[in-house]
Formats: structure tokens, sequence, C-alpha cells
């Protein structure tokens, strides 16, 4: 997922904004029962991964972190009207294999921004829960992360591994234009799956309904 502020105005003004957004975030997904593997604060857009045990459970933790955070920024700051650019974008993700991918996409956004020199600079991420270890409430590791290793410090340097390659300029591109296009990131069967599904297109292409299918045969993730 991914939100914007008003024409990429900032969002986030102070590390104490970017607290209590994390704040109210985790409480948000535990009330909505909502996982958070991954996430990014920059200073005027958010990415978030999340998987949702019902299907409303990830509008409804955006409307609670809308309401909320929007309150507290035109109160602290004086200022009215709204702060982000219309509604959050997102796309559903095939977990295997493209969960870690869109992990390190998230997490590489300061890197690719020249805000930071690696990934482990920058605080307001989720990398240092997924790859230093450092207690994060927000985080939920996905069972995909949890399958690095049989032990957190093998799996700590089985996901720090996985920075030493570069995603691909392609891979890229496919994230931000499923992301916004509210796309689907899998492979072409889980893509007919999932429009079947929705009862739409999942892929950018000349529109009509693919052949039916029935069984999804994997989890939907979503990608924000």
């Amino acid at each position: 997922m991914i939100l914007r502020g008003i024409d990429r105005a900032a969002v986030f003004f102070d590390d104490a904004d970017r607290r209590y957004f994390l704040e109210w975030l985790a409480a948000a997904a535990a009330q909505e029962s909502v996982a958070v593997h991954g996430y990014v604060l920059m200073t005027n857009h958010l990415h978030l991964l999340m998987t949702a045990e019902r299907d409303a459970g990830v509008a409804a933790v955006m409307k609670h972190l809308g309401q909320r955070y929007v309150q507290y920024v035109n109160r602290t700051y004086r200022r009215t009207g709204g702060l982000f650019e219309g509604r959050f974008r997102s796309a559903v993700i095939e977990a295997d294999p493209y969960l870690l991918a869109c992990q390190r996409y998230i997490e590489l956004n300061p890197v690719r921004a020249a805000m930071v020199a690696a990934p482990g600079d920058f605080f307001w991420s989720s990398y240092r829960a997924n790859a230093l270890g450092e207690r994060d409430p927000v985080v939920t590791p996905h069972p995909v992360y949890r399958d690095l290793a049989s032990s957190d410090d093998g799996r700590l340097a089985g996901y720090r591994r996985l920075f030493a390659g570069e995603l691909s300029i392609e891979l890229l591109q496919r994230l931000r234009d499923c992301t916004n296009g509210g796309f689907v990131v899998g492979r072409p069967q889980f893509e007919r799956q999932i429009a079947v599904m929705v009862g739409r297109r999942t892929w950018k292409g000349s529109p009509g309904r693919p052949p039916k299918e029935t069984d999804v045969g994997a989890q939907t993730e979503l990608a924000f």
C-alpha cells in the first residue's frame, strides 16, 4: 500500500509524528485482526505491507489511522482540511514468491531516495525488526519470513543476505504499476484466480474476464 500527502506535501513533520502514527497503527491493526509485516514512513508518503483476516480489515485500519492522525496533525500544527491524497492505493500479492521482495522494496525506500546509505540507518521502517531483531510492536513476521531459517539468528542473517542483491528494474516497475493500478502481483494462475474472486481483471492489459478458476491455492496478501 502507498498513501501520499496532497500534492506530494509532507505528512510527517517531526519524529513525534511518526511515533504517534506507529502507536496508532499497532492499535488499529490489533483491533481489526490485521498483521503488519513491513512499513516505511517517508516524509511525504508511507508504505505498508499487511495481511488481513477479513476483507474489510485493511480498509478499517486505514480509516482509523486517517481519522486519528489527521486530527492530530491539524490540532498540533494548527492547520485545517485533508492531509492525504485521496484513498490509499494497493495491490494484492502472492505470498510466495513475492512477499519478501515487497518487504525489501518497502524497506529500501530511504536508500533509493538517498536519505541514508543503508536501510538499517533509517529508524522509521520495519528493517530494524526484520533484519536486526529489534523489538517493534508494529511488526508481525509472515510465515514466508519465518521459513528463512529455524532459528532467530539464522532468520535475521538470511534476511540480511537478501539485501546483498538489488531488486531488478522490471520488478520495481511492476510493484509500482500494480500498486497504483490496483492489480495483482503474482504468477499468471494466481492473477486469474483472484480475478474470478473479485469479478474484474487484475493485471495490466486489455479488458475481459479470464477463464474461471476454482482453487486459489495460495494465501492472499495485501501490499500497500
